[in-house]
């Protein structure tokens, strides 16, 4: 018996005589590939029926002979299924798809059949508590197959340490020809192709492209033909020998277009170590895959999970570099490189600059989000490529799942079209939300209450399996509500919760303590954020109508407490002689007055004495001046549409300077005033400033590059019934050519003319400059930018476009 210790990196299972095996493609710890291959008999349970002996005589002679599916063997065992405990059959088969085969057997004669949905590869993982990415060790030998790695056939595989792989990486962009931006992978061939990595401690560069010019990069490999070039692209990664290839929207671009380049010269994409082809699939969204290299499209993940916290108005490679990195992308115009290519190819070396450097800047995202990444592949279990592409919900749902096996849970099963159909429709009642009065404030504190849902989760034991039972019936209900919670047993659900809980509170500790290397304080932000991450979606999860323990009477309850907790909380502030300005869900706004910063410190503690252990209120920060403005044509405030200033810096939050759909100007003149106001106090300079940005908007002077509307398409055009400027510049965009889909962002500039907006709409670089409407960016976008904030101030529409006045604003403090 032999023992190796290898860190998995790709995981699949295949089906090999009828028999189940699982394959774990790797790195042993002294840094050679391996493939791990391990037997694995897939399963499923279902309710007994009858006399229980009888019933597994007769599971265990079924079989599908055609199909060549049989049960392998059964067990009688216990599961908890919410409040229940359920006798099953443990029913395990030879091949996964006897699963679904077998179960559809049984719902036939009525029996209830559970987890015959689960992938065999998640039940593994599961099982065996293997950790991808995670040193592992395997006893057993090596064996012959047709492999281009060793094949380790393991007996056994137990966890070694937690140390985590080292990954070799390798980051990769193509360019390619597409006159007026049409995009057609069937004709248009691919032009150059940059790799970026490091190997051996060396950095790794390299374009490689079929069009000769004299250059002086060393890093050029010119090629014969694209045909050459496809063929050198398989050669790089076979000698490169990547644990994980990544690039910037390669799942829907680049990994697509090489295969239906490769398949007009026929040329096979046999990546695998296995020899297997290139996988794309169209099916939830497009994925390419390669058997034993993992894929890392760093788009899927920043557009799932970290999008959301950033600042950036679009998720462009260059946008998130810029914010996560301080990096731009190399300044050339991706609308020439096709006429350069046939006319001047003397000028193609800006191109390979801007290709490489758009494969540099991916790497050195992936190599950022990697911590992050592998703290989710250790808390949900799953490998690299499914947590790359998985949303909120789906994290969490396979987190419980991996936590169900400790604690002898049975998976919910998934709902079926009419009861997805229901939970769509229904709907709660939300957070509470005090409007705050328009105005101008002055020393305001904020507080919020810290990862409210969750805490609210583990303090109250919410959960589908702890709601209405039947020891607590007299117990206090959820307030305003009829439901109430278990207090004789801690639920599954805020078991789990609480535990996430626990560990990311001893994670701050450690960083607080500034005892940790720059390094290690890095993997702790990483684990503090995946743990973050998951517990803050259980909320979100329980209302999402797909998921396999749905719970609206959970929502609705966790609503409820947040509404009682932060009313409850405004209450006492007012009755301590704090003025409340603004109370959202969590977190509430108070004017101090004649009260002191630690006074409002000792309410907050006085507040947490009352609260349980895993909820707190925390001190956000303290204000010397803010703007709330009013909703249009109303006397309150606009919920969530305010600017903080902290003595430094603004926040701002709901005005249009943080939105997508409005041009850079508008943005860029709000941004301008809220800076004037309050910061200096010059209600006169901030109109003068308006004034004179509307003149220069009518003079023609501002560049067009400011004048560009973005929205992104939420739909298929076909699927737009009310045709906005954005969708009618997309039809037309789509008449040239070009690959219009949803989720792009579509950019406009509204030109002169007569008629309807969408008429005039056209693209940036279709329009002259100085060629825009002046009076639909004045009225439609410069206007609507200011307005609320001067209409706080006492100025109406009708005194912006007057003559520049001057106005102190002392009158208008409160």
């Amino acid at each position: 018996m032999v023992k190796i210790r290898f860190f998995p990196v790709d995981i699949d299972y295949k089906v090999i005589e009828k028999t189940s095996l699982i394959y774990l493609y790797g790195k042993t710890d002294k840094g050679e590939r391996i493939c791990v291959v391990q037997k694995f008999e897939p399963y499923f349970y279902a309710e007994i029926k009858g006399d229980a002996a009888v019933f597994r005589k007769q599971i265990e002679k079924l079989e599908i002979e055609e199909r060549g599916i049989k049960a392998l063997r059964t067990e009688e065992v216990e599961r908890i299924h919410l409040q229940r405990k359920l006798k099953l059959l443990k029913i395990y088969v030879n091949v996964p798809e006897g699963k679904n085969r077998i179960r559809k057997m049984l719902d036939e004669d009525g029996i209830r059949c559970y987890e015959h949905d689960l992938s065999s590869v998640f039940q593994y993982l599961r099982d065996t508590q293997i950790t991808p990415l995670a040193l592992m060790e395997a006893q057993g030998e090596y064996t012959e197959a047709r492999s281009r790695v060793p094949v380790f056939a393991a007996e056994q595989i137990t966890a070694a340490s937690e140390e985590m792989l080292a990954s070799r990486i390798l980051s990769f962009d193509i360019e390619t020809y597409a006159k007026e931006r049409t995009i057609i992978p069937e004709k248009n061939p691919v032009l150059m192709l940059a790799f970026y990595g490091e190997m051996e401690d060396q950095l790794f560069r390299k374009v490689i492209t079929w069009k000769r010019f004299k250059t002086g990069l060393d890093y050029i490999e010119f090629v014969e033909s694209e045909e050459a070039l496809i063929k050198k692209f398989k050669e790089v990664i076979k000698n490169y020998q990547p644990d994980l290839i990544t690039g910037y929207f390669s799942d829907g671009f680049d990994f697509p277009y090489l295969q239906a380049r490769a398949k007009v010269y026929g040329i096979s994409l046999d990546l695998g170590l296995d020899y297997s082809e290139l996988r794309v699939s169209r099916r939830d969204g497009s994925t390419s895959s390669i058997s034993g290299i993992a894929h890392v499209d760093v788009y899927k993940f920043v557009k799932n999970v970290i999008g959301r916290g950033m600042d950036t108005e679009s998720l462009s490679l260059n946008n998130v570099a810029k914010e996560l990195l301080g990096y731009n992308k190399h300044g050339v115009n991706l609308d020439h490189l096709a006429e350069i290519w046939d006319e001047r190819p003397e000028d193609l070396g800006e191109f390979c600059k801007y290709n490489l450097h758009d494969a540099f800047l991916n790497y050195e995202l992936c190599v950022k989000l990697m911590p992050s990444l592998q703290e989710l592949v250790k808390l949900i279990g799953l490998p690299l490529f499914e947590i790359n592409r998985m949303s909120f919900s789906r994290l969490v749902e396979n987190y419980i799942l991996k936590k169900s096996r400790e604690f002898n849970i049975l998976a919910a099963n998934k709902p079926d079209y009419n009861e997805t159909e229901w939970r769509r429709n229904q709907t709660y009642q939300g957070g509470f939300v005090y409007e705050p009065k328009p105005g101008i404030y002055t020393n305001l504190a904020v507080f919020d209450f810290r990862s409210l849902y969750p805490s609210i989760i583990a303090s109250h034991n919410v959960g589908p399996d702890t709601l209405d039972c039947d020891c607590c019936k007299d117990t206090e209900k959820v307030p305003g509500s009829r439901h109430w919670f278990c207090k004789k047993r801690k639920g599954f659900f805020a078991g789990i919760v609480e535990d996430l809980i626990n560990r990311r509170m001893r994670i701050k500790e450690m960083i607080k303590s500034k005892k940790q290397k720059k390094e290690d304080t890095a993997l702790l932000d990483a684990r503090s954020y995946g743990l973050k991450t998951v517990a803050n979606s259980f909320y979100g999860y329980m209302g999402f109508f797909a998921a396999r323990w749905y719970c609206l009477e959970c929502v609705q309850s966790i609503t409820a407490y947040a509404r009682n907790y932060i009313q409850t909380t405004m209450q006492k502030a007012e009755e301590k002689g704090f003025k409340v300005v603004y109370g959202d869900t969590d977190s509430l706004m108070t004017v101090l007055g004649d009260k002191s910063k630690e006074e409002a410190l000792a309410f907050m503690e006085e507040v947490n004495s009352s609260l349980s252990e895993f909820m707190e209120l925390e001190f956000e920060g303290f204000y010397p001046r803010s703007i709330f403005v009013a909703v249009k044509g109303g006397e309150y405030g606009a919920k969530k549409k305010y600017a903080l200033f902290d003595g430094e810096k603004i926040k701002v939050v709901g005005f249009e300077a943080v939105r997508r759909n409005w041009s850079q100007i508008g943005k860029e003149t709000q941004d301008k005033v809220l800076r004037i106001v309050l910061k200096e106090d010059d209600l006169g300079k901030a109109l003068a400033y308006v004034q004179k940005v509307v003149e220069q908007i009518r003079k023609g002077e501002v560049d067009n590059e400011k004048m560009v509307i973005k929205v992104q398409l939420s739909r298929p055009l076909e699927q737009y019934t009310s045709i906005g400027p954005h969708v009618a510049v997309a039809r037309k965009m789509k008449e040239k050519g070009y690959n219009v889909v949803p989720g792009m962002v579509i950019s406009f500039i509204v030109g002169k003319g007569k008629g309807l907006v969408r008429e005039r709409a056209k693209l940036a670089e279709e329009t002259e400059p100085g060629d825009y409407d002046a009076e639909y960016y004045t009225k439609s976008q410069i206007i609507p930018a200011v307005n609320s904030i001067f209409a706080v101030l006492g100025l109406k529409e009708e005194d912006i476009l007057k003559e520049k006045q001057q106005k102190g604003l002392g009158d208008f403090f409160q």
